[in-house]
């Protein structure tokens, strides 16, 4: 399983299948009532976010999508009965959205009436024709503001078949689409050879509209006496009261966007991967601490920056028995450390980790909380509401069917659209480590892209061949003396 562009998804021609809704579901879902408890932040922000690109006639990109290759004729039957209970174990996969006024409401379909039937959509001829047809339903069926939120498939041929599912932003996140995938896989697989389903498909499993319930109370919960609120805020004031940004001058105007142009290589192979792993535990840290450190080593070389800000991606599974849940799990919060305290990598990866352990503390407080803390600090607006530079790291060899054929085979990505960030998803599987990007594609940008990832690549394989990086004494170092000398 990696995660890689929706364009290198390029399935092999055969019979196009879509399983949706019956008429009947359908109706039920429709009419489903709203329910008292409201949806999350993100979910809130998300759907209102989509219904203005809505109404702007913009295109709808906000979706993840995850697929791969099955060995064996494909039982539509079988796969309709996998798809169906799949829907039932996931309370958050009954739902959708609506304006309500300025609030956002949820709307829940009666689980009795979940309901599908496959639908045939041509052959698909040529690999090429494939973008075209499901770019347009991802866009159109994985949306949030009608049941069921997701658009799946398969593209059919003699002895495989491709099994895909594309759901909207409002309803997963990455690790959803994995556990997903292996689900839905392992649910096929019990339907048609008449076994019992693996414990991570059969174990009872916390519903998302529950954890939104959780996730309003712990907001509710962190006051302006909150120590991890107060840490929070003073982090984002000794900062200038901004976001944090990438290190390098994209060439964007405040308020600017551009295209996304995804960018993604391998940093280290499999041997390099376990050296780089071993420096960073004999340092004091772990794998994730050292890729702060190289980050933040990256930014001191080339933008003179003598601490490290940044925005991690930190999941919320753990406030509930959510470990195996469809949903949108996310949190986020700041790293920082002073890189010029440190005068080589080994020394530089403890406070890389004290980093990181803090705003995995600092992750307890839904966004919610924070926001409104920082503008009733007086914090501005528009900075406030401003994407910040992230970091995603995702270990691929912990989720369940990892080891098996369809989930090596496995191929996760998300929309695109446009973008003023290059925020990074640095992941981890048994062959290698690797870096991803979705980028602004303006020729400034890639310039200084291309720049910054060159580095970053250097640092990471030094650190793998030498067990160590020295980190000059001064701020902004040329480039070429480093190169040279890393590699004497």
């Amino acid at each position: 399983m990696i995660i890689t562009a929706m364009r290198n998804w390029r399935p092999e021609p055969g019979d196009l299948l879509e399983w949706r809704p019956t008429e009947q579901a359908r109706a039920i879902a429709d009419a489903a009532p709203a329910e008292a408890d409201p949806p999350t932040f993100l979910q809130q922000t998300h759907v209102r976010g989509f219904l203005a690109k809505q109404q702007r006639g913009g295109p709808h990109r906000a979706f993840l999508g995850v697929t791969t290759e099955v060995e064996g004729d494909l039982d539509e039957a079988a796969l309709t009965r996998a798809l169906t209970s799949y829907v039932h174990r996931h309370d958050g996969l009954q739902t959708y959205f609506s304006a309500a006024g300025p609030a956002i409401v949820r709307h829940r379909i009666d689980s009795t009436a979940i309901d599908f039937e496959v639908h045939r959509a041509g052959a698909l001829e040529h690999t090429d024709a494939f973008a075209e047809y499901i770019h347009h339903r991802f866009e159109n069926e994985a949306t949030s503001v009608r049941w069921p939120g997701f658009a799946f498939g398969a593209v059919r041929r003699p002895g495989s078949f491709t099994i895909y599912y594309g759901c909207d932003h409002a309803f997963s996140d990455g690790a959803s689409q994995v556990l997903a995938l292996s689900e839905l896989v392992d649910r096929y697989r019990a339907e048609v050879d008449g076994s019992e389903p693996s414990v991570y498909t059969s174990a009872p499993t916390g519903g998302f509209p529950d954890y939104a319930c959780t996730e309003h109370a712990l907001a509710q919960a962190h006051t302006a006496e909150s120590p991890e609120l107060a840490e929070w805020l003073q982090i984002f004031e000794n900062h200038g009261s901004t976001m944090p940004a990438f290190a390098l001058d994209l060439g964007l105007a405040p308020g600017e966007t551009a295209p996304v142009r995804p960018v993604e290589f391998d940093l280290l192979d499999t041997a390099g991967t376990d050296a780089f792993d071993a420096v960073c535990k004999a340092a004091g840290g772990k794998l994730i601490s050292g890729i702060y450190a190289a980050l933040a080593i990256t930014d001191y070389e080339l933008a003179g920056r003598p601490e490290y800000y940044g925005m991690s991606v930190l999941n919320s599974r753990d406030v509930g028995n959510y470990a195996l849940s469809q949903g949108w799990f996310c949190n986020f919060a700041p790293v920082t450390f002073r890189t010029a305290d440190a005068s080589s990598f080994r020394e530089l990866v403890p406070l890389a980790h004290d980093g990181h352990l803090r705003s995995k503390r600092l992750a307890r407080v839904p966004v919610q909380a924070v926001i409104m803390a920082l503008l009733a600090s007086g914090a501005s607006a528009e900075e406030v509401a401003k994407s910040p530079h992230m970091l995603s790291y995702i270990d691929f060899r912990w989720f369940p069917g990892v080891g098996s054929t369809t989930y090596e085979k496995g191929l996760l990505f998300t929309g695109e659209g446009e973008t003023a960030n290059a925020s990074m998803w640095i992941n981890r599987d048994h062959s290698h480590l690797y870096f991803g990007s979705q980028t602004p594609d303006t020729p400034q940008a890639r310039n200084e892209l291309s720049r910054y990832h060159t580095h970053l690549h250097r640092v990471i394989a030094a650190i793998a061949r030498d067990g160590d990086y020295a980190i000059p004494r001064s701020t902004v170092v040329d480039e070429g003396l480093i190169l040279a000398r890393h590699n004497n």
